[in-house]
């Protein structure tokens, strides 16, 4: 490396979704996220195969390494931790014996990595917010942008409106646990029976199957606040007071009992969830008009956990005040490592800012080496097509379920195309199918359509640049029949749209597709069935093909056929 090279900087987190990303300056050499490495769902603790494998892609080492840098800020953690026990005492004393995992975690995590893996470098703590507000900001491309972060809680915040530049961040209204978007959703994926910071996109994709008769009532849990953004009404929570339940007696009285885990989803259930999502997006729009007012720039980036929420995102777009939006497309804390690594490059030493983001194909490849051991290992034998686009749109035309993964993987909860389960969208039944046979999920999960950018607005409403299937779109009534698998029930679809230069490959299939059946959408979801992550190598990859009711695998220019199956062969 040259002397005035910029500095490597190692970005990490060591809680839920724990991830590291290392960056050059302005270049992102890797990010990835533990799990996929670990093999364990949303894994929490320190990501040390993530670093260690960053560290490789960069042709450096720990001994070599000056600049690492953290998520949070462990001491203002512990102050704001430290005032909001003391003041909720005797309730708050639950939290010592119920989260010693997140304490150790924040307290020593300087003296665990240095433990861990020798580092003698300077060791950044950047705080969470600022982090989350970095990793939008400096892969947008925008000279000076809003900034809208929203999420559970970093050290104490948990939502920032800011002007952003590439000179400072200037916060414009601050929130603060416990009133926090976030943790009202988690309180109410508890209360539905699931895991709480896991599962808060089931959440998501059953509110379209509710009915109204919550809508009004719930504006007296949470709603746009003029003076404070918006309000909490605590009294329906229990998460603040150090409760295994997060929501309150007086929540269920109101809203119905909670669900056990497993139970069958009640109507009040459904119809609460659509009473969340829509005061969300209320109070989104809200927090976006204002942000608008007192900054009047045209461009707005977003991140944290709730940035997630792709409806939200959709109507903001449609009808809220910014031309432009760049939501990051690791919007959780996976990526605020990575914004914890900008902040430090950019901010702190000095770094050039590089090009824009342009896709999130960010993680670890294969190699062919790898397939013919996994393939030798499982007694699989591949075909090797002329023309895999060509072999794979036959496949999918003729209604088989294909796996597919292509050279790196994507960093964030996304399947953009390099570790995709992909199907044709024209059968009704397929979305049963996937779930019921490969995914072995949910039978109301939804699933994502994929259409080349330039076809995009004949097929969906309203529809722009959606690269990281982060916006909703209703489909056109015209085109609904065509391609019910992928269409939800209130006519959404949370679309990912494909160009050519943002990844050749799966635009190729898309056009390939679309001249054998009319149609330039695919199904596109992501590689892996319930309770693992993302496949990340190959011999998972084909492993998915034998336990599952996968038709096909491609893995690079390799078609696997599933032997028990009678698809076709070529």
């Amino acid at each position: 490396m040259r002397a005035d090279a910029p500095p490597l900087v190692l970005g990490f987190n060591s809680t839920h979704d724990a991830a590291a990303a290392i960056v050059r300056g302005g270049e992102v050499i890797m990010a990835v996220e533990e799990e996929r490495l670990s093999r364990v769902k949303h894994h929490f603790g320190m990501p040390l195969r993530a670093m260690d494998l960053c560290l490789e892609a960069a042709g450096s080492d720990w001994a070599s390494l000056r600049h690492l840098a953290f998520y949070m800020d462990p001491g203002l953690w512990l102050r704001s931790s430290g005032v909001y026990f003391l003041r909720h005492l005797p309730a708050s004393a639950s939290y010592l014996g119920r989260k010693p995992a997140l304490w150790r975690s924040f307290l020593g995590v300087k003296r665990q990595v240095r433990r861990a893996t020798g580092f003698r470098g300077r060791f950044h703590v950047v705080e969470h917010h600022s982090a989350h507000i970095d990793s939008a900001f400096w892969p947008s491309g925008f000279e000076e942008a809003a900034a809208l972060t929203v999420d559970g809680a970093g050290e104490s915040v948990t939502t920032v409106l800011a002007r952003v530049d590439e000179r400072r961040q200037q916060r414009l209204l601050t929130t603060r646990y416990p009133i926090s978007i976030g943790k009202l959703w988690e309180a109410v994926t508890d209360w539905l029976g699931w895991r709480p910071t896991q599962d808060e996109g089931k959440l998501m994709g059953l509110a379209p199957h509710g009915d109204a008769r919550f809508v009004d009532a719930f504006a007296k849990v949470v709603a746009p606040d003029e003076r404070r953004g918006f309000r909490l009404n605590l009294d329906y929570m229990a998460f603040q007071r150090g409760s295994s339940r997060l929501v309150s007696d007086l929540f269920e009285a109101e809203f119905g009992p909670a669900r056990r885990p497993e139970e069958e989803i009640g109507d009040h259930h459904r119809a609460v969830a659509r009473a969340l999502q829509h005061h969300t997006e209320e109070v989104v729009l809200s927090l976006a008009r204002r942000l608008h007012r007192e900054t009047g720039l045209s461009r707005l980036v977003m991140a944290g956990g709730v940035a997630l929420n792709c409806v939200a995102n959709g109507r903001l777009l449609t009808e809220g005040p910014f031309d432009e939006i760049f939501i990051q497309p690791a919007a959780g804390d996976n990526g605020a490592c990575l914004g914890a690594a900008f902040h430090v490059a950019h901010r702190r030493l000095g770094a050039p800012r590089g090009e824009p983001q342009r896709h999130a194909f960010l993680g670890p490849a294969f190699t062919e080496a790898e397939v013919t051991a996994a393939a030798a290992e499982r007694g699989l034998v591949a075909e090797e097509p002329e023309d895999v686009v060509e072999r794979t749109a036959e496949l999918l035309a003729d209604g088989v379920i294909v796996g597919w993964m292509q050279g790196r993987m994507e960093y964030g909860p996304r399947a953009l195309g390099n570790r995709s389960i992909l199907a044709d969208p024209r059968s009704a039944s397929m979305t049963e199918t996937v779930n019921r046979l490969v995914k072995f999920r949910e039978p109301f999960r939804p699933f994502a359509p994929s259409v080349t950018l330039a076809a995009a607005n004949e097929w969906f409403e309203s529809a722009a640049r959606s690269p990281y299937m982060l916006l909703a779109f209703r489909a056109r009534e015209s085109v609904r029949e065509q391609i019910p698998a992928v269409i939800h029930v209130d006519g959404s679809a949370r679309v990912q749209t494909v160009t050519p230069a943002e990844n050749p490959r799966f635009h190729a299939l898309l056009e390939a597709f679309a001249a054998r059946t009319g149609v330039p959408v695919l199904l596109n979801t992501s590689f892996n069935i319930r309770g693992e992550p993302i496949v990340a190598t190959a011999g998972q990859a084909l492993e998915a093909l034998i336990r599952t009711g996968l038709g096909a695998v491609v893995i690079g220019d390799r078609v696997f056929i599933d032997p028990a199956s009678d698809t076709p062969r070529s």
